[in-house]
């Protein structure tokens, strides 16, 4: 059975399958399927790649980026032998709260609410194992600046852990928020902005917690057995984040921003079509996108021709109006961008709307 392609004008979505990997890490991850590997070994040679090219004390791959979050959090609370579920606290600020808090009470952890710096510094007084705070401008509205949680969690003892899983770009989040900022560990999507393998994730930061997680984690059995890493995937991650920082980034959003200006700049004019440049991405990435709003149709109509038609095209609805959908350049290859300008110019042109 072959899936219907699907030309990806949203994001890097796990839906629509993350990102696609480039021909070097299809190839090193093909390379590594074909020979046997002392595995724990290879977690380790990996890791101090990976560390050395982002400028941390540690790495460690993990199995996706909701995974890490599990075994960050478990190496907080403790070293392996301990038994989960346990009682412990992990601090949120309330506005951050979304559908990634399984993979904190997976540890039996309570999630700890806090709303501004007295809030915060109640909760650290509790000594908690951790506090949790999530990158992105979809996320800055209520919460502190992770530069004031770090300060104040220092004073105490606490760590501090960043989930950026979709925020490359920037590349420089590799390595912004712990050996900039000074917070334990960030976690990264592999199979995001990075184009790695989708059901990977990284883990960087402070040595004593990356060793934790690696020891929390497959082959050994502890909390993280069944978020298994293979040896295809350990290549593959490193082979992206190699190329990643190879790229120039400069040049990649001056791209993203042609995609953008064809999209408005077409789609101008049209009855009932408002078309105006959208900033930062959906997740708070530094480029733009396209947004669509509109007057005489129903959002979800255009939505819905436009996964029906022909090209299968996924647009964005996320962080818009209910009359507005998105249109991101980041996960388009070459020329798929005028496909979706004309698609779209059909679709909206035509007096029932269908392609």
């Amino acid at each position: 059975m072959k899936s219907r392609p699907v030309i990806n004008a949203n994001a890097t979505v796990t839906v629509l399958g993350g990102s696609l990997m480039p021909p070097p890490v299809v190839q090193a991850m093909a390379d590594a399927a074909g020979q046997f590997v002392d595995l724990p070994a290879m977690y380790e040679e990996v890791g101090s790649r990976l560390a050395e090219l982002t400028r941390n004390e540690a790495a460690c791959v993990t199995a996706g980026a909701a995974a890490a979050i599990t075994l960050v959090v478990a190496s907080c609370i403790g070293e392996p032998a301990q038994s989960f579920p346990v009682e412990a606290e992990v601090v949120m600020f309330a506005s951050q709260r979304n559908g990634y808090d399984y993979s904190v009470r997976l540890t039996g952890a309570r999630i700890v609410e806090v709303a501004g710096e007295a809030e915060l510094r109640a909760a650290l007084v509790r000594r908690p194992a951790c506090v949790l705070w999530f990158a992105g401008a979809h996320y800055a509205a209520g919460a502190l600046p992770i530069e004031d949680v770090v300060a104040m969690a220092r004073e105490v003892g606490v760590p501090v852990i960043v989930d950026a899983a979709a925020q490359v770009p920037p590349v420089a989040s590799l390595w912004r928020f712990t050996a900039e900022i000074g917070a334990d560990a960030v976690i990264v999507s592999g199979g995001k902005g990075l184009r790695g393998p989708q059901t990977t994730g990284l883990v960087l930061g402070r040595r004593w917690l990356v060793d934790r997680c690696r020891r929390h984690a497959s082959p050994n059995q502890e909390i993280g057995r069944g978020m298994k890493v293979g040896k295809e995937e350990l290549a593959a991650l490193l082979a992206a984040v190699e190329w990643t920082l190879e790229q120039d980034e400069s040049e990649l959003l001056a791209g993203y921003e042609r995609s953008v200006a064809l999209w408005v700049d077409g789609l101008q004019g049209l009855p009932g079509i408002t078309a105006y440049r959208g900033y930062p991405s959906e997740a708070g990435q530094p480029h733009g996108r396209a947004v669509l709003r509109f007057t005489n149709r129903s959002r979800q109509q255009v939505v819905d021709a436009l996964w029906d038609g022909e090209p299968r095209i996924a647009v964005g609805t996320f962080g818009v109006a209910d009359n507005e959908l998105a249109l991101n350049p980041q996960t388009l290859e070459p020329g798929e961008d005028q496909v979706v300008l004309d698609t779209l110019r059909k679709l909206l042109e035509s007096p029932g709307g269908q392609t």
